[in-house]
């Protein structure tokens, strides 16, 4: 079975209803970006960050995975499909994806600042608790995103995933974001690789772009793939 390798941005989740910081100048949910989603915002002001984390949380609890998210799930039937995704949503995996890894960290975990293996995903009355959170150690507690200022832990199994790629397909990124960017450049010479994205940014000639919503574009794709 063929490897399919995929790379999601904030476009395959924005169709559900998912803001993304992109979406305004600066801003995201009228936040100044860089005061909740930065390292050095984060050391500021705690209690403001995880407030702006319990919303986004919140917020995620009120959508559901679209058709494109549905739509990888179906091309795991064909290919041996892997999932690698810039967004710290779970809607991949509500969607029932197998095989996904953040880049970005995850907005439904937090995690221990003494012991950074103690990860904990939070289930929708914990979303409700103290913005102060400590684990039952005492530990402080962080989001479980890796923020603007940090290095992006999971870069390096993305990039091996790349390299094995038989199929490789970037769906819903403006390719501006590094090092999520850089992926396309560890496939190998003859792999075949698609771009989606209604807005697609300039990309080689050997990249099959799908100019169309990822809903529209992920529909478009499973022809391709499966008419044979």
């Amino acid at each position: 079975m063929k490897k399919l390798v995929v790379s999601t941005g904030a476009g395959i989740s924005k169709e559900s209803g998912v803001s993304t910081f992109r979406d305004a100048d600066g801003l995201w949910e009228n936040y100044p970006v860089m005061d909740v989603a930065s390292a050095s915002g984060f050391r500021r002001n705690p209690a403001l960050v995880h407030k702006f984390y319990n919303e986004r949380r919140k917020q995620l609890l009120t959508v559901e995975p679209n058709a494109a998210h549905r739509g990888l799930v179906e091309l795991e039937k064909y290919f041996d499909t892997y999932v690698i995704t810039q967004n710290v949503d779970d809607l991949h995996e509500r969607a029932g994806s197998k095989n996904i890894l953040h880049l970005h960290g995850e907005l439904m975990k937090i995690r221990s600042m003494r012991d950074e293996r103690r990860v904990y995903t939070l289930t929708p009355p914990d979303i409700e608790t103290s913005i102060d959170t400590r684990d039952k150690y005492g530990d402080r507690v962080r989001p479980h995103i890796v923020f603007f200022e940090e290095a992006v832990p999971n870069i390096g199994p993305a990039i091996k995933l790349a390299e094995q790629a038989d199929i490789f397909v970037v769906i819903g990124t403006s390719l501006v974001v590094y090092p999520a960017a850089s992926l396309m450049n560890y496939v190998r010479r003859g792999v075949p690789v698609y771009y989606i994205d209604p807005n697609p940014s300039p990309v080689p000639s050997y990249v099959t772009v799908i100019a169309e919503p990822a809903t529209k574009g992920v529909a478009h794709l499973i022809d391709i793939l499966t008419k044979d």
